[in-house]
């Protein structure tokens, strides 16, 4: 095929509980806020969980207004996963400046776009609906429940006729969805990507099915913006959160000839899986260590050369301590040089679009010089010494001619994502 293509970020699209924009996700982050509130629903009054991260609704700044982007007629077609998805996309197409109208580059422009869960509010409403009347079962049912359909709705509304790809890996989607997408540019399959991932599963059925897997944090009803604490000494578990992460990915000769701004370079991306267990990471995390190296190798740096790592770390007592004790083995000495930081203190676990969410800060990372913190890390676990960015955050020192940084996703089913992503030139 010729010399690598190489494969830049040119656009980036945000929908989180921090607000809406990318401009606004990344000031709200680096300013150290935590985006947790209260579940105020009688839903959530019998649950041991009553937190999670929404996105902040409304007509104001940062807010999200569906109204304003759909007409009830859009809005029967989508679920809000759906919606979130398209949002994010149109910012990132937007950034990117790019919107192709001839056939050949239509063609030559994709969609990767994954969620993790279906809508299991929309699942179960049309159940009673059935139990009511056959006819009241709505005929966008099955589209709005198919997890490739926020990709679809993407291709749809712009016309991308390139790969059209869905992945649905757990906690891992939106890094998988990212790395795939990378692929594809790398190998030829198309010049453009549109990629990432969505997830709206904050529903008393979500919450209680995490619930009784004893996965959420269940200590900070009383102070909620205090939940989400990865590797603190008094951490209990995730936060749910929700939203989605898109990201235009370019061929480089393509965007540098078209005249692009260039945020950052993906270049590597390891996946890997556990083979064992459904929930657990292994002890030894020997999964998460692989796919880190894999990506470090795809990338042709050295671990020395990685000076960032945005954690997939959740703020569970088991999974942040293997992810550190994984992060030590890899890089040995050097990792007492690294900044390891989770932004999920700030938004929650935003499931099958954490990956994307947190790709997005990496990229920012890296392209800005700053370090995003831990938000809530107020008393690192006995062990867990590393640097990990604790309430404020921190200008990158640049030591080489790139900002090199890792991204980790881990996710149920023992399915492991990482991805090498650096400063431009």
């Amino acid at each position: 095929m010729g010399s690598i293509r190489r494969v830049m970020v040119t656009g980036l699209g945000l929908v989180t509980p921090l607000g809406i924009g990318a401009p606004q996700n990344w000031l709200q982050i680096t300013a150290g806020k935590a985006a947790t509130t209260l579940l105020t629903d009688p839903r959530y009054a019998q649950m041991p969980c009553r937190v999670a991260a929404t996105i902040p609704k409304g007509k104001g700044e940062g807010q999200l207004d569906l109204s304003s982007y759909f007409s009830p007629s859009d809005l029967r077609t989508m679920t809000p996963a759906i919606a979130y998805a398209l949002i994010a996309a149109q910012e990132a197409i937007r950034d990117a400046i790019w919107t192709p109208e001839n056939n050949v580059d239509q063609e030559r422009t994709g969609v990767a776009v994954g969620m993790g869960m279906v809508d299991l509010d929309d699942v179960t409403a049309t159940g009673r609906a059935l139990q009511e009347k056959y006819s009241k079962v709505s005929p966008f049912f099955v589209p709005r429940i198919l997890t490739n359909m926020a990709a679809g709705q993407i291709s749809m509304k712009y016309s991308f006729q390139g790969p059209n790809h869905s992945v649905s890996t757990a906690c891992a989607t939106g890094a998988h969805a990212i790395g795939d997408a990378f692929r594809f540019i790398k190998y030829g399959d198309a010049d453009v990507m549109v990629c990432g991932g969505t997830e709206a599963s904050i529903t008393p059925l979500g919450i209680a099915g995490f619930c009784r897997l004893r996965a959420l944090a269940t200590k900070f009803n009383d102070c909620p913006e205090k939940a989400s604490r990865p590797f603190d000494s008094q951490r209990c578990g995730f936060v749910m959160g929700e939203g989605a992460g898109m990201l235009v990915l370019e061929e480089f000769d393509h965007a540098v000839k078209r005249g692009a701004s260039i945020y950052g370079e993906i270049l590597g991306y390891g996946l890997t899986g556990d083979a064992y267990h459904y929930t657990a990471p292994r002890e030894d995390g020997k999964g998460a260590i692989r796919a880190m190296l894999r990506a470090i190798e795809e990338a042709h740096v050295k671990p020395e050369d990685i000076q960032y790592i945005n954690a997939h770390a959740t703020s569970t007592p088991v999974g942040d301590v293997i992810e550190v004790e994984a992060i030590k083995s890899l890089f040995g000495q050097h990792a007492e040089n690294l900044h390891v930081s989770s932004t999920k203190g700030a938004t929650g676990h935003l499931l099958g679009a954490a990956g994307a969410v947190e790709g997005i800060f990496t990229v920012l990372a890296c392209h800005a010089g700053y370090i995003p913190p831990t938000a809530n890390l107020e008393k690192p676990e006995d062990g867990l010494n590393l640097d990990f960015v604790p309430l404020e955050a921190k200008p990158w020192l640049q030591m080489a001619d790139k900002r090199i940084a890792l991204s980790n996703s881990f996710g149920f089913g023992g399915t492991n994502a990482c991805l090498c992503i650096s400063s431009c030139d």
